[in-house]
């Protein structure tokens, strides 16, 4: 690190400026002349004296202490450990450094260690936008000297390299059913006892039970009314395709498409895991970039958060063609298929509309596309000049396109779901809890 850096601070200019009077008034009175010589070299012989009392880089050990795989869209905490290795007293500033393009908050900040303490934390949290790697580099000191006229600033070595995953904040049970509860308040949200189609156990009548669901064998073996309680079916396929063409590479809510989709994609595979579902996911544009057959388990989980890591948004077509023939070539039962894409474009929805409805009857469809509210809103917008007038055309033109795709999916018995970035992953979770709750599938 070596010697640092001399770097006056707001006081030394302070006195410096004081230096300025004499030196103004020799104009007048050449004696004043002098004055001026003598403040000035008083202050800077009070600097380097400052700047050699400061503390030595070799006096400090500075730490960062950060996971090794981050949440990308979500605030993950930072730590810097700063001691000192023997008692002294230190304050000053550090300021850490983080790759451009990445939300930081705090990472430049004062810091103090008195002689009893021997170390201070300073904590601050950044945000990656997207996923991939995350370079930090190195830490930045500036050690005040006992005076406060001069700061001697280092550099401490710390550049490291973390990786960035999808978030993979789950949602709970509890969670799930607010959402759900949000977005629809008129829809009961309390399981009912009789949903799903597999059997899980009996027990006794209640009123405002379905008679249907009443098994009068057990009945008449208990000598009291009893019904079945059915669940969701378990092991049922959820096959998820990414869409990584090109109109997956915009931006919505401050993150990519792409990056909102994967997110929401994760959250699905966790949820329908837990409820015993084989899971698979398929990411595509122009090729088939991954492809990992539906499984169960939690092991399973990591293999698609690891798989879908590196998954970046390519600047061409998505051919949806290919990627559901590669995909059902080597799968066969029926499958909830879940299509994370963007259904904006009238002709690219119109191939994703012919394909799409190609897998009725044999599976179930569900198109699930980001809602990007600037544009519903430029849509809705009364026009204030002639160039607001043409961007409403636009954009009620492309809602017109949305909702005419959406209904022709509806109309031939596919699902179509459209959801802002802040309800993305639970509107996605939410509408696979209501297939798997009425026995869809």
């Amino acid at each position: 690190m070596g010697l640092g850096r001399p770097l006056p601070t707001n006081l030394a200019l302070i006195f410096f400026g004081a230096a300025l009077v004499p030196a103004v008034l020799a104009l007048v009175t050449p004696g004043f002349a002098f004055v001026a010589l003598a403040l000035d070299f008083a202050v800077l012989g009070l600097c380097g004296v400052d700047f050699f009392l400061a503390p030595k880089a070799r006096d400090i050990r500075v730490t960062r202490k950060v996971e090794e795989i981050l949440s990308s869209g979500v605030p993950n905490r930072v730590a810097l450990e700063i001691e000192t290795t023997r008692p002294v007293r230190v304050h000053g500033e550090l300021r850490d450094f983080v790759a451009p393009g990445v939300t930081v908050e705090g990472h430049r900040q004062h810091f103090r260690i008195e002689r009893d303490d021997a170390r201070a934390v300073a904590l601050y949290r950044v945000t990656p936008p997207t996923r991939g790697e995350l370079c930090f580099g190195d830490v930045w000191l500036r050690l005040s000297g006992p005076l406060g006229l001069c700061a001697r600033q280092v550099r401490v070595p710390l550049s490291q390299t973390v990786k960035v995953y999808p978030n993979l904040t789950a949602l709970t049970r509890e969670a799930l059913e607010l959402a759900r509860a949000q977005e629809a308040p008129a829809e009961r949200t309390i399981r009912r006892a009789s949903e799903g189609s597999e059997f899980e156990s009996l027990r006794e009548y209640r009123e405002g039970d379905d008679f249907r669901t009443i098994d009068w064998k057990a009945t008449a073996r208990r000598a009291r009314m009893m019904v079945r309680v059915h669940q969701p079916e378990r092991n049922q396929p959820v096959l998820i395709f990414l869409d990584c063409g090109r109109h997956m590479a915009g931006v919505v809510g401050g993150r990519r498409k792409l990056d909102h989709a994967v997110d929401a994609a994760l959250r699905l595979a966790k949820v329908s895991l837990d409820e015993g579902d084989l899971v698979g996911v398929v990411a595509f544009a122009r090729e088939v970039k991954l492809f990992l057959p539906p499984r169960k388990g939690g092991e399973h989980l990591r293999t698609l958060t690891a798989g879908l890591f590196g998954i970046e948004a390519a600047l061409e077509e998505s051919a949806f063609g290919k990627a559901l023939d590669f995909a059902f070539a080597r799968h066969h039962r029926r499958t909830l298929v879940v299509l994370f894409t963007d259904l904006q474009d009238p002709e690219t929805s119109g191939t994703l509309l012919t394909r799409t409805l190609a897998l009725r009857p044999r599976h179930l469809p569900l198109v699930v596309s980001l809602l990007d509210e600037d544009l519903e809103r430029a849509a809705h917008d009364e026009p204030i000049d002639v160039q607001a007038a043409y961007v409403r055309h636009a954009a009620a033109r492309l809602e017109d396109d949305y909702r005419r795709t959406t209904a022709q999916l509806r109309n031939a018995g596919a699902l179509a779901l459209r959801a802002p970035p802040g309800r993305f992953g639970a509107a996605a979770v939410n509408e696979y809890l209501r297939v798997k709750a009425r026995g869809l599938l």
